[in-house]
């Protein structure tokens, strides 16, 4: 929830071109698909015939290949994954749809977050080979893993590296290399997530083995579609950008989990979220099943929310799955304590007062967790609207950080201009993109590392942030302002990263206020285009930055939501910007 400065810009997204997509569309879902660059209905049929084909996606052909082979000859199989949703998901995907081939060996091994760093590193090796794999497929990693893959080439073991992220200057020498974003230009889904790119794998794979007769009647050629609901998890958690073929891998994952097919480790994680799975949307996926995944990652090690996913047993999965709602209550609580103490050290005056703070925050405390450094950077720069970088000690006395940026700044450029200036001096090794980005700080080096980030900032920015920028569709008619419009929203979907979930700007005179949870504010509204109705409305944390409850007139950004009850529905609108 953001509240008002004069630092904040609102616009209007341009519908485009003239005329309906559809006259079967309804007026305002038609304005906004076309504002969001949809041309063509056909952009919206999300049936699985339609998902683009795999022609063009790389080295998938010789990957599929490979791992046909090795399941008909029974070889062991090695799967090695991430500490995160979009790993986890990839994960299962591997580990259930090659056992649905017939796989007998599959395996998997996830590095830990604070013993072995990320991916198939050249320390993830020994342990590697202690399994004894004929063949390691990495999920969710490998791009990166230059030296991981070349000692186990040396070692006699085939590699097959899947992944979605941006590659460097230097390809590992896997067997195969399937991603979208190597070697693959006319690939018609390039910003598959970690788990899209694996799902691919599985349907090439699968299709191999059905040219070589491998499927029959006492091995019937199983059916991928049952793992789309682990796809669309880790599509929405891991905030790829929502183009047609990721729209259409969540979607179908969406409408199996609403008919009651999703498998027991998704069905657990939604009941434990208070997750309603006959109404399920992306936002279920994201705020709902992703923390609860992630935090094991976080805070301890991801087998235990692999197991979950893997899970066939109801009973198996809600007891895993309550185990992962712990550790989410976990990291709950600490998050808010490290974000609290963050507050406290940048405004040791008046609560609210800004104007003393830079254009990027950096922030460290001897008492945090290095798992939820990231999470904390992002509630910070959602408060002061700056790019924030948040620090925590390791064990062997280095500092990991996690930076979140506004638009304006790109922080991973920020980091390496770091990283020239200072010679090499004060980070070991950093990495990321424009808005998210990570770095391990050498000992002793944080008063160095802070004062070169702080002028570098200061130099591209000036001594304030960039202004924020909040992009609405514009205000609501009155006959809008309805539970039939909020259901058509909801239904509408899978909203997400770059197909963003509407939003609308309008006046509201408010009718009463009050805290609710401690940091919530909740309010009746009357809409100035119809002041004969009263409508319910959360602002979300707020309370934590309002130092009064809102009274009077206000303007405000804010979504459609239908708030059920008691199995009663009911318009709401979810307040993300306010100006009283």
């Amino acid at each position: 929830m953001t509240t008002t400065d004069d630092a904040v810009e609102i616009i209007q997204r341009d519908p485009g071109v003239e005329g309906p997509l559809d006259a079967d569309l309804p007026p305002l879902l038609d304005r906004l698909y076309r504002a969001r660059g949809i041309r063509d209905r056909a952009e919206l049929d999300y049936r699985l015939q339609c998902l683009p084909r795999p022609e063009g996606l790389g080295q998938l052909e010789a990957a599929a290949q490979r791992l046909a082979e090795a399941i008909q000859r029974d070889e062991r199989i090695l799967v090695v994954g991430d500490f995160d949703a979009d790993g986890a998901t990839s994960c299962a995907v591997a580990i259930r749809g090659m056992a649905s081939m017939g796989a007998g060996q599959v395996d998997y091994l996830v590095p830990n977050r604070f013993a072995d760093g990320y991916g198939l590193s050249a320390g993830l090796v020994e342990p590697i080979m202690a399994r004894r794999p004929a063949v390691v497929v990495t999920v969710d990693n490998g791009i990166s893993a230059i030296e991981g893959v070349a000692a186990l080439q040396a070692a006699g073991v085939g590699v097959l590296v899947t992944d979605h992220h941006l590659p460097g200057p230097q390809l590992p020498n896997a067997d195969a290399i399937v991603n979208p974003r190597v070697n693959a230009p006319d690939f018609g889904a390039p910003n598959l997530a970690g788990v899209g790119v694996c799902f691919y794998l599985m349907l090439a794979t699968r299709a191999v083995l059905r040219e070589r007769d491998w499927f029959g009647p006492q091995r019937p050629e199983p059916a991928l579609a049952e793992l789309l609901d682990l796809v669309a998890i880790g599509t929405v958690a891991d905030v790829v950008a929502l183009d047609y073929c990721n729209r259409l891998l969540v979607e179908q994952g969406l409408r199996r989990i609403r008919a009651g097919k999703a498998s027991a480790g998704v069905a657990a994680l939604m009941d434990a979220a208070g997750r309603d799975r006959d109404r399920a949307n992306a936002a279920d996926l994201g705020f709902g099943v992703a923390p609860r995944l992630n935090a094991a990652g976080r805070l301890d090690d991801m087998a235990i929310g692999i197991e979950t996913l893997l899970a066939r047993a109801p009973d198996t999965a809600a007891e895993r799955a309550q185990r992962l709602e712990a550790f989410n209550r976990e990291r709950r609580a600490l998050e808010q304590g490290m974000r609290e103490q963050a507050v406290d050290a940048l405004e040791p005056g008046e609560v609210g007062d800004e104007r003393h703070l830079g254009p990027i925050l950096c922030v460290y405390d001897e008492r945090w967790h290095q798992g939820l450094v990231g999470i904390v950077a992002g509630r910070l720069k959602e408060r002061y609207r700056r790019a924030v970088i948040a620090l925590a000690p390791d064990q062997e006395g280095r500092l990991k950080g996690s930076a979140r940026s506004v638009d304006g700044l790109h922080i991973r450029d920020l980091l390496e201009a770091v990283h020239t200036r200072s010679d090499g001096q004060l980070m070991e090794r950093f990495g990321g993109h424009a808005m998210a980005a990570g770095m391990t700080l050498k000992p002793g080096q944080l008063d160095a590392f802070t004062r070169l980030v702080e002028s570098i900032a200061s130099e591209w920015l000036g001594a304030v942030p960039p202004q924020t920028v909040i992009t609405t569709d514009g205000p609501l008619a009155a006959d809008e302002f309805s539970l039939a419009q909020a259901q058509h929203l909801r239904r509408a979907g899978p909203w997400g990263a770059e197909f963003p979930e509407p939003c609308f700007y309008d006046q509201f005179a408010v009718v009463d206020a009050r805290i609710v949870g401690e940091r919530h504010i909740k309010m009746r509204l009357r809409p100035r285009q119809c002041p004969g109705q009263v409508i319910d409305a959360i602002a979300f944390g707020a309370a934590e930055t309002h130092e009064r409850l809102p009274a009077g007139d206000i303007e405000a950004v804010y979504r459609l939501d239908v708030n059920r009850y008691r199995g009663e529905e009911r318009l709401q609108l979810i307040i993300d910007y306010l100006a009283a």
